[in-house]
């Protein structure tokens, strides 16, 4: 035997151990990789929140909500906590309130049911306070949140930019919310499972997972549209893949695939739909839940009738005067070149298409304030576009700005606004 023959035959073990151990790593980097980056963020997130309250208690300054027992547990479920309590301790108002005017004032209906629920099956199991279950459930479900974009933009893009998407998302402006008592993290981690559960194919999954997130926070219609999107891209592959007459024109898309997406996407709609009856049908009020989201517009633009498309003109308008109608025509503007961008549309079909329905429901339904942040937490994949991660230092660059933004976000928040 030669020695080139022995020395190949020596290097085959070795290969073959470099080969084993790849694959463990890369199968063991779907989960350490963004459950290390999820801890690193919640150090991060917990040194800023902690460093607030203490120098707030400390100085007697005021909080811009109201604590009747002050902690760093309640500190931590400020504002819309206190909703998801009330909720969780006593359920849902049959009668709504008003005020003297007789006008629907902020209340419970405003909130969806599945994570207080949760958190109500964990306060009964454990005894826990609300606010130690939910802090423990929000924190759980944001870790989930990490692992779950990790492989979505995973299953889209490569692993750098799966890395760099999850650093934005965990340690960005909005980072904090992943461990306070709301119910982001748990619509996030539903969200993105649905989408991942998209990308692979899994229609029944999207259906359950979707349905779950439409009672937990609203948006899920996005995630509708998204399986439209996705069912005319894979239509119209099929078609110009040349599909086999045999099969009724189905190739690469079979009938029952085609079947599957349609029934996701109605009942998804329909889950996204179902609240606002929920809310009428338990307080015999035709239009609760409306009534009751427009209760929150009342400080900042009056009380107002509900129509679409107009809420962003309405604020701008009110506040800045013209000039706000030309800032919110610049900004969608600026957002749409931003998702007809080369390398967010090589993301898939999928991704980009649930972002471009999102926007543009935040756009239809919402008022634009300081919860605007938060809300935007679901176009999180869009951070694996090229704009963000083309090179490292650009991509360093953006997490900087994240930590500092969400430095900023604490203090505005508890302290001028609400979180």
């Amino acid at each position: 035997m030669t020695d080139q023959a022995e020395t190949t035959r020596a290097s085959r073990p070795a290969a073959l151990r470099r080969t084993v151990t790849a694959v463990l790593e890369a199968r063991s980097s779907r989960w350490t990789t963004p459950l290390l980056l999820w801890l690193a963020s919640r150090v991060v997130s917990t040194v800023l929140l902690v460093t607030v309250y203490w120098l707030a208690t400390a100085n007697g300054w005021h909080f811009a909500s109201v604590r009747r027992d002050p902690s760093f547990a309640t500190f931590s479920g400020s504002w819309d906590a206190s909703f998801y309590r009330t909720i969780a301790e006593h359920g849902y108002p049959t009668v709504l309130p008003t005020d003297g005017a007789g006008h629907v004032v902020p209340n419970p209906w405003a909130f969806l049911p599945l994570f207080p629920g949760v958190v109500r099956a964990l306060m009964t199991v454990t005894g826990a306070s609300f606010w130690v279950a939910g802090i423990a459930v929000a924190t759980l479900c944001g870790a989930g949140a990490c692992v779950v974009l990790y492989r979505l933009v995973l299953a889209v893009a490569d692993v750098r930019r799966a890395r760099w998407a999850t650093a934005f998302f965990a340690f960005g402006a909005t980072g904090f919310l992943l461990q306070v008592a709301y119910a982001e993290s748990t619509f996030l981690l539903l969200l993105f499972g649905a989408l991942l559960a998209l990308v692979r194919r899994r229609y029944g999954l999207v259906a359950v997972l979707g349905v779950l997130a439409a009672f937990t926070r609203p948006g899920v219609l996005a995630l509708a549209v998204a399986l439209a999107v996705h069912l005319v891209v894979r239509w119209v592959a099929a078609r110009r893949a040349g599909a086999a007459a045999a099969d009724g024109g189905a190739g690469s898309f079979p009938w029952r695939e085609r079947l599957a997406v349609v029934l996701a996407g109605l009942v998804v709609a329909a889950a996204g739909l179902a609240w606002p009856f929920v809310a009428s049908a338990v307080t015999g009020h035709p239009d609760a839940y409306l009534e009751t989201e427009l209760s929150w517009w009342v400080g900042f633009v009056g009380r107002q009738h509900f129509a679409p498309l107009t809420p962003w003109f309405l604020m701008a308008g009110r506040w800045l005067g013209p000039v706000g109608i030309v800032l919110v025509v610049v900004v969608l503007a600026a957002a749409a070149w931003f998702l007809r961008r080369r390398d967010v549309r090589a993301l898939g079909p999928e991704v980009p298409g649930f972002a471009v329905a999102y926007v543009a429901y935040l756009v239809a339904v919402f008022l634009p304030q300081q919860s605007l942040p938060r809300l935007l937490m679901p176009v999180a994949p869009l951070g694996a576009a090229e704009a963000f991660t083309a090179t490292r230092r650009r991509a360093v660059t953006w997490l900087v700005v994240g930590v500092g933004l969400q430095a900023v976000a604490v203090v505005v928040l508890w302290f001028l606004g609400y979180p």
